[in-house]
């Protein structure tokens, strides 16, 4: 098909088509967008897990929080949640699980972000591009109608050419939901992997800083403790 063609084709589908087409650079952004977005999340997220967690084997909870508050990775707000809640309950762990639970879905509803606009792209199209068909048929319909009413023969060749442009609306309908479905089905089941990982990383976060060393705080032994000088009554003069 040359270039021309494929111009002709545009220019009768005309707000259909475009309609079509937009939706299709709409889902290619969309995609873009969530490749970027999810680029190195469960790297970033392993990471900032072994870090943490060498931390807490130690007790160290000061220096496992300073290190998630430098990272950007996406578990470091469910690490920041469980420490928030620890320190609220002032070392106790109570809650600290819940805590982590609700942020972890906070953080999977940000990673689904702009999904459903493929689902809805994928869904759609389709129709929209049945639409552009019946809508070019019916025109061609019309013009064999006309032909006819003007004494003419009222041959196929009058609607063939019109139904032969109204399906490329079909066609085009299809291509576009196939990429939006491709999309939408390749990040769903990414996201499944990573929204798995950023669990099992929570809790094995909560039961470390639970089962954490805790050091004896340092005290003066009373033996080392100078003893007090009692006073000695002076004799009477």
């Amino acid at each position: 098909m040359s270039l021309s063609d494929i111009l002709h084709y545009l220019r009768i589908g005309g707000f259909t088509l475009a309609l079509l087409l937009l939706a299709s650079v709409v889902a290619l952004g969309v995609a873009i967008e969530r490749l970027i977005a999810l680029w190195g999340v469960s790297e970033r997220s392993r990471t900032l897990g072994d870090t943490v967690h060498k931390h807490l084997l130690r007790g160290d909870v000061v220096a496992a929080r300073t290190a998630t508050e430098r990272s950007d990775a996406v578990v470091a707000d469910i690490f920041l949640a469980g420490f928030d809640r620890f320190e609220r309950t002032r070392g106790s762990c109570d809650g600290v699980d819940s805590a982590v639970e609700r942020e972890r879905a906070q953080v999977g509803l940000r990673l689904r972000r702009n999904l459903w606009i493929l689902a809805t792209i994928g869904s759609l199209t389709p129709f929209v591009g049945l639409f552009g068909t019946v809508a070019g048929i019916m025109r061609s319909f019309k013009d064999l109608g006309l032909d006819v009413s003007a004494g003419g023969t009222g041959g196929t060749a009058a609607v063939m050419t019109g139904i032969s442009e109204a399906l490329v609306a079909t066609a085009v309908g299809i291509l576009v939901a196939v990429q939006a479905m491709a999309f939408y089905n390749y990040f769903q089941a990414r996201l499944s992997r990573v929204l798995v990982e950023l669990r099992l990383q929570g809790e094995e976060f909560v039961e470390l800083l639970r089962e954490r060393p805790v050091n004896a705080p340092s005290t003066t032994s009373s033996a080392a403790a100078p003893a007090p000088v009692e006073a000695r009554p002076q004799p009477e003069a």
